[in-house]
């Protein structure tokens, strides 16, 4: 059975930078497509940031291009998500998911969160101006 666990949110202020890490077991995931989404409070949950296990083109959400990059190490089974330059608006709890498709350069795929079959159980950040 496929898990994936977040770790890494925490407390920062506008401006710092934070790395999430996604660590995935029970399954073989070079041809796995893997995002993060976040949910703010009030808010439906939205898409982040994705990209193909195998590598890629990866695929943002407009308000974080620039600042988030998503990335892989394949000996460790983990997903990194990279935010830099942190505004308040990006508090929510930040979840990764992941399905056993390969979604390749299409990118629209990436967005839709009912194209993911696995859920890690979030992680929080919060961003204090």
């Amino acid at each position: 059975q496929v898990q994936l666990v977040e770790s890494g949110g925490g407390l920062v202020q506008a401006g710092d930078s934070l790395r999430l890490s996604c660590t995935a077991s029970g399954g073989t995931f070079s041809d796995y497509a893997m995002g993060w989404f976040r949910q703010a409070p009030g808010w439906e949950r939205e898409f982040v940031i994705g990209v193909s296990w195998s590598g890629g083109t990866a695929y943002a959400e407009d308000s974080v291009k620039g600042r988030f990059a998503i990335s892989s190490d394949n000996a460790k089974n983990t997903v990194y998500l990279q935010m830099n330059s942190l505004k308040p608006e990006d508090t929510a709890v930040y979840y990764c998911a992941a399905t056993a498709r390969y979604f390749g350069d299409s990118g629209s795929v990436y967005f839709d969160e009912a194209n993911y079959v696995y859920w890690g159980q979030g992680t929080q950040v919060t961003v204090s101006s």
